[in-house]
């Protein structure tokens, strides 16, 4: 058999983008020269490698089993291409992270990496949880950085640092106006004092949601969930609005405390902790890039050690 890297470049395009169109354009050919070195390889191998849904073509079981070797295969070519020529790696990642990630850690990660690496190019993808995961498995991201459980046998999920969760209302609340009421007596909110609260929280399949419902949700006999928005912000400008009490990391709440927006009330009774992670495909290569931006995370965020 006489497979190129053209072809094997072809199919990773096509496993990526979804539609030969799309993966033309992505590695620079005609759509009738994608096709054709597609077909070529499809008969070379004996075997298609993706299901046709129309214009869509979806990856089979040979197609998932052979994209991560195909990625490689082309990921140390380029290394190799690159060191016999004398120069440096080029870095182009495609990075994933949820929405509090995204809003109050990632903008000093990559603007400290390119400081680093000023011609490196990222490309930053912004999610929920369970979406990123998705990306990731796929290959569609090269890194994903969640804030939620993932328990994917084919994905690695690196701990990375600890985040803290709090709950939240308007300073003129009736819980912060209970609140300061307590303390003056030496005393603290009591877990029965937000049976009859009306919560504005997170959409399902985010990481806050999640702590959400395992720690509060799972203590509250009947919970009142009055609003559920896919954006921090936009939990938090309505709780400062008045019309409820929201779970929030403390990143994107404390800012607007220190405003005067917001009021934290103290929760003893709920652990409302949770694991940052770092989403890697098992079988993905990890060329150094990759790995820079990885122990850079590490060193910048986190004390844990980057993954081997």
């Amino acid at each position: 058999m006489r497979m190129t890297l053209r072809q094997l470049a072809v199919f990773v395009a096509v496993a990526q983008e979804g539609t030969v169109t799309r993966a033309s354009e992505a590695v620079r050919l005609t759509q009738s020269a994608a096709s054709m070195a597609l077909a070529d390889l499809e008969n070379g191998l004996g075997s298609p490698l993706f299901d046709r849904q129309g214009k869509r073509l979806m990856l089979n079981d040979l197609g998932r089993y052979l994209l991560p070797q195909a990625m490689e295969i082309l990921g140390r070519c380029e290394d190799f291409e690159q060191a016999a020529r004398g120069e440096l790696q080029s870095i182009d990642l495609r990075l994933g992270s949820t929405l509090t990630i995204s809003d109050y850690l990632m903008p000093d990660l990559m603007a400290g990496f390119l400081n680093q690496h000023p011609s490196a190019q990222l490309q930053l993808q912004v999610a929920n949880t369970r979406q990123i995961i998705e990306a990731v498995s796929q290959f569609q991201l090269d890194l994903g950085l969640i804030e939620g459980s993932c328990h994917l046998p084919q994905l690695q999920a690196v701990l990375w640092r600890e985040d803290e969760l709090a709950v939240c209302c308007a300073p003129g609340h009736s819980l912060a106006r209970l609140q300061q009421q307590r303390l003056s007596q030496g005393e603290t909110l009591h877990k029965e004092d937000f049976a009859e609260a009306e919560w504005i929280i997170r959409e399902p399949g985010s990481g806050t949601r999640e702590v959400f419902d395992l720690v509060v949700l799972a203590d509250l006999p009947n919970p009142v969930l009055r609003l559920t928005l896919g954006h921090n912000a936009a939990v938090l400008k309505v709780v400062a609005g008045g019309l409820g009490i929201g779970c929030a990391s403390r990143l994107a709440i404390e800012p607007m405390v220190k405003q005067g927006q917001l009021s934290i009330l103290q929760t003893p009774f709920w652990r409302l902790t949770r694991p940052f992670y770092l989403l890697l495909h098992r079988q993905k290569y990890q060329g150094p890039g990759l790995k820079a931006f990885i122990h850079y995370c590490v060193d910048h965020t986190g004390e844990n050690s980057p993954p081997a």
